[in-house]
């Protein structure tokens, strides 16, 4: 047992001792004007009735101390409802609107104030929401506290306008305490149906912007989207409905395109399609996400078998599938099964925060690159994650973040750029500069030394059947 756990018990039997002494005193007070009335004599039979009841206070004391312990509504530091009470309320609340807003700096604010005055923040913060929600008319609203800086809101009313709400909230509460607060937040409106799905769908969206520092398509959405999203999407990956198209890549010393870089899309029962933003974030959440990795593996090998030899093929894999030993068994399977040359895939990695296993990710990077995959690193210079990666480990192709080809007149960005690119040619890194909208970019970019450029100003899309037909050696 844990030594907080113990110390927790001995406070509470503490607690049920001090509460329990009123009622041993009326008990004694009670015996002695009975013994004193009639000369009761001390037997063992009035001795156990008495310890019974010294027993029985102080336990059915502590009983309670723990139930009420276990079962408490609120959090400590906000006075907020706990996730699990909020989660409980629901059922009765009825819900109209259902919210969730992260102060987006709280680990920033966590590293420069002491706890107390990071904990008296995160109060306020909960009772001015509250406060300004009263104010436009929403009833009694439920707010609870779900982890660090996430809270949870559930209205009665259907808000059709809470996302101007939640903006003049965050506008009004912009610093606390000279304290300067970030925010973000997603909302649900019409909430019907599977509570827990909704509560799923908002945390996904608003943490996709935590994790990204891109700004969220879609703040509001109808309950009636989320859940048809995910039939949608679930029906789409069980028959294997995925459209590829592919992005060419022009090696500028051969000036020719012999690698392609693929975009992913999935395509419901209408044949609408469906985007990796919206649907990767369910098939995450539903653990669905190996099982669309290897869907595409065995889309990419299949292809790689239409197409010439000189073709390689570039795509995105998570990394928690790349991580999973099964994962690794079947990657490596379709391989052998279908005969391909392993270099001809090039898996991109792109990590915002460096992983905490650094070791551990290397030594399943290698298992990869041993059976000849190519490894390489998108938007690489965005993070000190892909700095912190590439003085680890060799990457065979690192692709340079955007940011420089959109602003590559910028002086600074230029020769931050010119400084990758040197270090990865002294690496033997193949680089790759994407974006590339005109021939001005093209030249610049093609004087410092890039070996592939990629972008509207290179050439165009090109579908499944395009690259097929240009590219089969038995056209």
């Amino acid at each position: 047992m844990l030594l907080s756990e113990l110390e927790e018990r001995e406070r509470r039997f503490k607690l049920a001792m001090r509460a329990g002494i009123p009622v041993l005193l009326l008990a004694g007070l009670v015996f002695y004007t009975l013994f004193s009335q009639h000369e009761l004599k001390p037997t063992p039979y009035t001795v156990g009735i008495l310890l019974a009841i010294v027993f029985v206070t102080v336990y059915f004391n502590y009983f309670l101390i723990d139930l009420s312990v276990k079962e408490s509504l609120t959090d400590q530091t906000t006075q907020s409802f706990t996730q699990k009470a909020f989660i409980t309320k629901l059922g009765s609340h009825q819900p109209k609107t259902l919210a969730i807003l992260v102060v987006k700096n709280l680990h920033t604010i966590n590293r420069f104030y002491r706890t107390e005055k990071v904990d008296h923040l995160l109060y306020t913060i909960i009772h001015n929401l509250d406060l300004h929600l009263s104010t436009y008319g929403c009833k009694n609203p439920l707010i609870a506290r779900r982890y660090g800086a996430e809270f949870l809101i559930a209205l009665k009313e259907n808000k059709e306008d809470i996302e101007a709400i939640l903006n003049a909230f965050m506008r009004n509460n912009r610093t606390i305490d000279d304290i300067e607060v970030d925010y973000t937040f997603a909302v649900v409106t019409d909430a019907q149906g599977d509570l827990e799905i909704l509560l799923r769908d908002l945390h996904e969206r608003v943490f996709e912007e935590v994790d990204t520092d891109i700004q969220k398509d879609r703040i509001t959405r109808k309950a009636s989207e989320v859940e048809a999203d995910e039939l949608r999407i679930k029906e789409a990956l069980q028959h294997k409905r995925l459209q590829l198209s592919f992005r060419p890549l022009l090696n500028t010393k051969s000036q020719r395109v012999d690698i392609y870089e693929l975009a992913v899309k999935l395509k419901d029962t209408q044949g609408e399609l469906i985007l990796p933003r919206t649907f990767l974030p369910v098939l995450n959440r539903l653990g669905l996400g190996q099982e669309y990795d290897l869907l595409l593996v065995e889309a990419i090998v299949k292809l790689l078998r239409l197409t010439d030899e000189s073709i390689s093929f570039t795509f995105n894999l998570s990394p928690f599938s790349l991580r999973t030993l099964s994962f690794q068994e079947a990657f490596f399977k379709l391989i052998r099964l279908h005969e391909v040359d392993p270099s001809r895939l090039i898996i991109q990695l792109y990590e915002r925060k460096t992983h905490h296993n650094l070791s551990g990710y290397f030594e399943t990077l290698r298992t990869f690159r041993h059976k000849g995959i190519r490894i390489c690193i998108d938007n690489f210079g965005a993070s000190n994650a892909s700095m912190e990666y590439i003085k680890h480990f060799k990457f065979d192709m690192v692709q340079f973040d955007r940011d420089y080809v959109n602003k590559i007149d910028d002086t600074a960005r230029y020769a931050m750029l010119r400084s990758l690119v040197t270090m990865a040619q002294s690496l033997g890194t193949l680089t790759v500069a994407k974006w590339v909208d005109n021939d001005k970019q093209k030249e610049k970019l093609e004087s410092l030394g890039i070996d592939y450029l990629q972008g509207y100003g290179i050439g165009s899309i090109l579908s499944e059947e395009a690259l097929i037909a240009q590219h089969n050696p038995l056209r």
